[in-house]
């Protein structure tokens, strides 16, 4: 009876120890998971990043996951609560959301990133014109941007508002409003709901090439100076996650984007390497407006 009870208090111990070896030697990777800020129809996001999910997983080895947010709000707060771990932010999202974090890095921008602009657009019945000049003439219209969390359609627009005009936008327009996203501003605009909006000068380029823009009612009439925008931020954290020299494997993969319909899709010619230090100016900025303390 001993040596039955041996023998199957040895078999328990052999079934137990390979179940324990099965589950850790098997059990699936975590997953990568990423997002963007919205800054256009959500529909355009869900195609445009799952490709590009798809990408980053067969470059990592691992599982990437894409999640959509409502707000560019939402985006800092799930890099902050480590549900994005890697996100596709604006210049002024991105300082957020690494200040957020800490150790967390810009790790690549789109090359046309480094020399970012605004866009300022009328309705033809403001009587608004194309100049080089700001157009102060813009005192007592209607006016929306973006995002409140936008750099190209808030951030940017709100500083040469204030600089040029002496008065925060509140006091130099009639109504000022946020419409949520580049693509609703120009279409706001576009219908006259609001007279004057500031734009993201790529999604604008984008919309006018997909015949979304009808310039017979709506017109570019003043560009900003140019400033970082867009970047790819990643979690300090992250080499603790999946080992170590993860955040580099990451950040290669990026940079070695070529496919022209992945690049597209952002639209970016190539990514290029970021540092946090690359997006000082907006952090200067931003405290100089009172958005960040």
């Amino acid at each position: 009876m001993k040596l039955i009870t041996t023998s199957i208090n040895s078999i328990c111990a052999i079934a137990l120890s390979l179940m324990l070896f099965s589950s850790s030697a098997y059990s699936a990777p975590k997953t990568l998971v990423f997002s963007a800020i919205p800054d256009q129809d959500q529909s355009q996001l869900i195609k445009r990043f799952g490709k590009v999910a798809d990408y980053l997983a067969e470059k990592l080895g691992i599982p990437v996951r894409y999640v959509p947010v409502k707000s560019y709000a939402a985006a800092v707060t799930s890099f902050r609560n480590n549900q994005i771990q890697l996100a596709w932010f604006g210049g002024l999202s991105g300082v957020r959301a690494r200040l957020l974090v800490p150790g967390s890095e810009a790790i690549a921008q789109g090359e046309e990133d480094t020399r970012f602009v605004s866009y300022f657009i009328a309705h033809h019945s403001s009587g608004l014109k194309p100049s080089d000049d700001f157009p102060v003439a813009m005192e007592d219209k209607t006016f929306t941007f973006g995002s409140k969390g936008s750099t190209s359609g808030r951030l940017m627009p709100e500083f040469y508002i204030r600089e040029h005009m002496e008065k925060s936008p509140e006091q130099a327009f009639s109504r000022v409003g946020f419409s949520g996203n580049h693509s609703r501003t120009i279409a706001l605009v576009q219908t006259g709901a609001y007279q004057l909006g500031a734009t993201n000068y790529k999604v604008w380029e984008s919309e006018l090439a997909a015949g979304n823009i009808d310039l017979d009612k709506v017109s570019v009439i003043w560009k900003t100076p140019t400033y970082p925008d867009y970047q790819w931020s990643i979690r300090g954290d992250v080499d603790s996650e999946w080992g170590a020299g993860f955040k580099q494997r990451v950040k290669q993969a990026l940079l070695e984007m070529n496919d022209p319909e992945l690049l597209q899709a952002f639209p970016r010619s190539r990514f290029i390497e970021a540092t946090n230090d690359d997006y000082q100016p907006i952090l200067d900025t931003a405290r100089k407006i009172g958005l960040i303390d």
